[in-house]
């Protein structure tokens, strides 16, 4: 089965990639000629993965599916939540983002975190979707060389290595991206 991962993500598709089983022949965003960056606009996690697989579907009668992620800090009222990937503005790198986070977590003792995983597939005429979560806390200052994102600074519940510690899998067993992803893979089953 094909299947476009809608995303121009480089890392996350090899994250996916890693996770399906070889009956997934999964293809990309540029790998099927789409050079559009997908406006997420939606208010929701949910409704930024919607409007992806809408896009797929709309312009090129694909079967796909996409994820959208966010960063929800509790003392932060659930931000950077659906604005995780452009908090520090809308041309942010991964770097600044974190400047940011730490800066307005500073003082704050309360640090506890969750990473939120929205899949939505739209495959053979059906629309679902499937979530995951991660439970954690926002540590002080960065830790480790891998992964992407907020990675370096996000310690999961029960483990002493952040995310960008881990190998990706590590973190794919205990993420929030590999928990929606498995429920991808069971309904495929």
């Amino acid at each position: 089965m094909k299947l476009v991962f809608a995303t121009h993500n480089l890392n996350k598709f090899k994250e996916v990639q890693s996770l399906l089983p070889d009956t997934i022949e999964l293809v990309s965003l540029t790998d099927i000629g789409c050079h559009d960056d997908i406006p997420e606009t939606a208010a929701t996690i949910e409704g930024n993965a919607l409007l992806k697989v809408k896009h797929v579907k709309d312009n090129y009668g694909l079967d796909c599916f996409a994820d959208d992620t966010g960063l929800e800090v509790k003392a932060l009222n659930k931000a950077p939540g659906v604005y995780s990937a452009r908090y520090a503005g809308p041309d942010a790198s991964a770097e600044n983002n974190i400047n940011m986070l730490l800066k307005n977590m500073t003082g704050i003792q309360d640090r506890s975190a969750r990473f939120k995983t929205i899949i939505a597939l739209s495959c053979k005429g059906e629309d679902l979707l499937f979530e995951g979560i991660c439970q954690g806390s926002i540590i002080t200052q960065k830790r480790g060389a891998k992964g992407f994102g907020y990675d370096p600074i996000f310690l999961p519940d029960g483990k002493n290595q952040t995310f960008a510690e881990m190998t990706l899998k590590e973190k794919s067993i205990i993420g929030h991206r590999g928990k929606a992803m498995q429920k991808l893979i069971t309904h495929f089953s």
